[in-house]
C-alpha cells in the first residue's frame, strides 16, 4: 500500500463523518423531535448518544473500501481482523446504548472479538493469549475516558496518530489503513462532541476507538522488526487511558466502593473540582497523553533510548497521585444546623419551661408554710395561687422566722409568742 492510498483512505473517513455526523446533529437537534411514549427517553437524546455511529461507519466505510480495492494485500488479513473485531465491539455498544448490558456479557463479546483479531494475524498462541488480554485491558480502559465532552476523541486522535507514524516508521504501511482513517474520523467527529457536545460517542464510538487503537498496537508490536524496544514503546501508547483506570481503581479501593459503578471520580471529573472548564479538561489530558506518545514514537523510531520512558512514566505516577489528593466523593450528610425560628422556638420554650418551674417552686414555698401558723379569719387561698402569709388576731401579717433548723411546730409556737 503506498502513501497516496493512505492519504486517500484518510480524505474519505473524513468526508464520510463529517457528513453523517452533520445529518445526525441536524435530526438531533430539531426542536419538534417528540418524546417516546412509556417513559422512554426522548428521541433527539438517543440520537445525541449513538452519535458515535457516524464516526464508526465513516471509518469503517473508508477502510472497507480500501481493502475491496486491494490497498493492503500483503497484510489484508491481519486488517480485515482488525475492522472486523472492531464492527463487532461496535454493535454491541450500540446495543449498551439503548439497552444496557451485563459487564460479563461484553467482556465475553469483547474477548471473543480479540481472539479473532489474533487468529487472523496468524500469532503464535503464547503472543496471542497476551494479545487478546491486552486488547481486552486497553479496550475498555479508552471507553472508560468517554465520561467528558471531546477527552475520549482528542486522546484517541493524540494515540492513532502515535501508532501511525509508529505503522510507517515500521516498514509495513497495511497496518497503517485502520489508525489513519481513524485519525481522519475522529478529526470529523471533534467539532460534534466539543463542548458543548452535540452528539456523544456513546458504548458505540468509545468501544470501536478503544478496540481499534488496541487491536492495532498490538499488531504492530507483532510486526515490530527484531532488534526495536516495541515492547516498551507501544504500551506507552495507552500511558493516560490505563492511568485514568489505576486512578479510579484506586480510588474506589480507598472509599470501599464497587470498582464496576461508574460514578464522578475519573481524570475530568477531578480537574473540574479544581475549577478546570470542561474544555481545558480536554486539552490537558490530551496534551498529557502526546508526551508519551511522543516519546514512544522516537523510542520505536530509535531516535531515543529506551531509558528516556521513564520520564513520561513517572509524570504519570506523580499526576496520579496528585489526582488522587482532589476529593471526589461528597462528604458525608450531617444534622441541618439550627435555623433563626428553631433557635426562637427553643429559646421561647425554655422561658415558659423556667416560667412553670418557679411556679411550682412557689406552690412548694407556700405549701412549706406552716398551716399552725395561720389565725382563725384568715383568707382561704384562691386557686392556683399559694397559700397566703399567716395573720395574728389583730389582723397583721406575721413575718416567717429565719431558718434556724427548729422544727416547723417550734417555730409555729414562737410565731404565735411573737403575735
Amino acid at each position: 500500500m503506498n502513501v497516496l492510498g493512505i492519504i486517500a483512505s484518510g480524505v474519505a473517513a473524513l468526508f464520510i463523518t463529517v457528513a453523517l455526523a452533520k445529518s445526525a446533529r441536524r435530526v438531533a437537534l430539531r426542536p419538534h423531535v417528540p418524546n417516546e411514549p412509556g417513559g422512554r427517553a426522548p428521541r433527539a437524546e438517543v440520537l445525541r448518544r449513538t452519535g458515535g455511529a457516524t464516526a464508526v461507519l465513516g471509518v469503517g466505510t473508508a477502510t472497507g473500501v480500501a481493502l475491496w480495492l486491494g490497498a493492503a494485500d500483503d497484510a489484508a488479513g491481519s486488517v480485515g481482523g482488525l475492522l472486523a473485531g472492531a464492527g463487532i465491539v461496535a454493535v454491541l455498544g450500540l446495543v449498551h446504548d439503548l439497552k444496557p448490558l451485563w459487564t460479563a456479557l461484553r467482556l465475553a463479546v469483547q474477548t471473543a472479538a480479540a481472539i479473532l483479531v489474533v487468529c487472523l494475524a496468524g500469532l503464535p498462541p503464547a503472543a496471542g493469549v497476551l494479545a487478546a488480554l491486552w486488547i481486552v485491558l486497553v479496550t475498555n480502559a479508552f471507553a472508560l475516558l468517554d465520561h467528558a465532552d471531546g477527552l475520549l476523541t482528542a486522546v484517541g486522535l493524540v494515540t492513532a496518530a502515535g501508532l501511525l507514524a509508529c505503522a510507517l516508521v515500521g516498514g509495513d504501511p497495511a497496518l497503517a489503513l485502520l489508525p489513519t482513517t481513524l485519525v481522519a474520523g475522529l478529526a470529523g467527529f471533534l467539532l460534534h462532541t466539543w463542548h458543548p457536545a452535540r452528539l456523544r460517542l456513546g458504548a458505540t464510538g468509545a468501544q470501536f476507538t478503544g478496540f481499534a487503537l488496541a487491536a492495532s498496537g498490538a499488531l504492530i508490536l507483532a510486526a515490530a522488526p527484531s532488534g526495536r524496544a516495541a515492547w516498551a514503546a507501544l504500551p506507552a501508547l495507552a500511558t493516560v487511558a490505563l492511568a485514568d483506570s489505576a486512578l479510579v481503581l484506586i480510588s474506589r479501593r480507598r472509599a470501599a466502593r464497587s470498582p464496576l459503578r461508574d460514578t464522578d471520580d475519573h481524570i475530568a471529573h477531578r480537574l473540574r473540582r479544581v475549577r478546570v472548564t470542561v474544555p481545558g479538561a480536554a486539552v490537558l489530558t490530551a496534551l498529557w497523553a502526546a508526551v508519551p506518545v511522543a516519546t514512544g514514537t522516537l523510542v520505536y523510531a530509535e531516535l531515543l533510548h529506551p531509558a528516556f520512558l521513564l520520564l513520561p512514566l513517572a509524570g504519570t505516577a506523580a499526576a496520579v497521585f496528585a489526582l488522587l489528593r482532589i476529593p471526589a466523593y461528597g462528604s458525608p450528610r450531617t444534622a441541618p444546623p439550627r435555623t433563626g425560628s428553631s433557635r426562637t422556638a427553643s429559646s421561647g420554650a425554655a422561658p415558659s419551661r423556667t416560667a412553670a418551674a418557679r411556679r411550682v417552686q412557689a406552690s412548694g414555698v407556700g405549701a412549706a408554710i406552716p398551716a399552725a401558723a395561720s389565725a382563725p379569719g384568715a383568707k382561704a387561698s384562691a386557686p392556683g395561687q399559694g397559700a397566703p402569709a399567716a395573720r395574728t388576731a389583730a389582723g397583721h401579717p406575721t413575718v416567717p422566722p429565719p431558718p434556724t433548723g427548729r422544727p416547723p411546730a417550734e417555730a409555729a409556737t414562737a410565731a404565735a409568742e411573737r403575735g
